[in-house]
This record gives structure tokens, C-alpha cells and sequence, in this order.
């Protein structure tokens, strides 16, 4: 009895760290996929780009990318409020 509701307390405590792991994983995906989309599109803001032909070779790959940036940039309220919240700072 005992040793079975230890197991069930293990199993829920790990599983709340991969969880939480999860989180910061897919957060952090998602800001590396706006920093390659802003290196290709830097010029844009007067970022310096790298060169055309480069630039030009991985706009295919880019079209998700596209979709991704108009879509943050339509929802997108306070960063660093969505970065609070996963830090859960108060």
C-alpha cells in the first residue's frame, strides 16, 4: 500500500517536470523559429542580412515561417507577459 502510493507520487511528480519541460522546450522553439525568420527578413527593419543568394535559396523552406510570423504578429500581446507566465513569476 504504501510502496504503490509512493510509485503513484513518484509518477505524478515526474511527470509534472516533463510537462513543465515541454513548455519551455516548445517556447523556446518557437522564439528560435522568429529569430531565423528575422535574420532571413532583417533587412525589412534595417537589420543587416545575410547575402541574397542565400536569402533566396531558403524562402522555400519559409512559407510555414510566413504563416507562423502573421500569426504571432495578429495575437501577439506582451512577450514578456507569455514569458512570466511560463516562468510563473508574480
Amino acid at each position: 500500500m504504501f510502496l504503490e502510493s509512493l510509485r503513484e507520487f513518484l509518477r505524478g511528480f515526474f511527470q509534472s517536470f516533463k510537462d513543465q519541460s515541454t513548455e519551455y522546450i516548445e517556447f523556446e522553439l518557437r522564439e528560435l523559429e522568429n529569430v531565423f525568420a528575422l535574420l532571413l527578413m532583417g533587412s525589412f527593419i534595417g537589420i543587416p542580412s545575410p547575402p541574397t543568394t542565400l536569402t533566396l535559396r531558403l524562402l522555400p523552406h519559409m512559407a510555414r515561417e510566413f504563416i507562423v510570423m502573421q500569426r504571432r504578429a495578429e495575437n501577439l500581446d506582451d512577450v514578456f507577459a507569455e514569458l512570466a507566465g511560463l516562468f510563473e513569476v508574480t
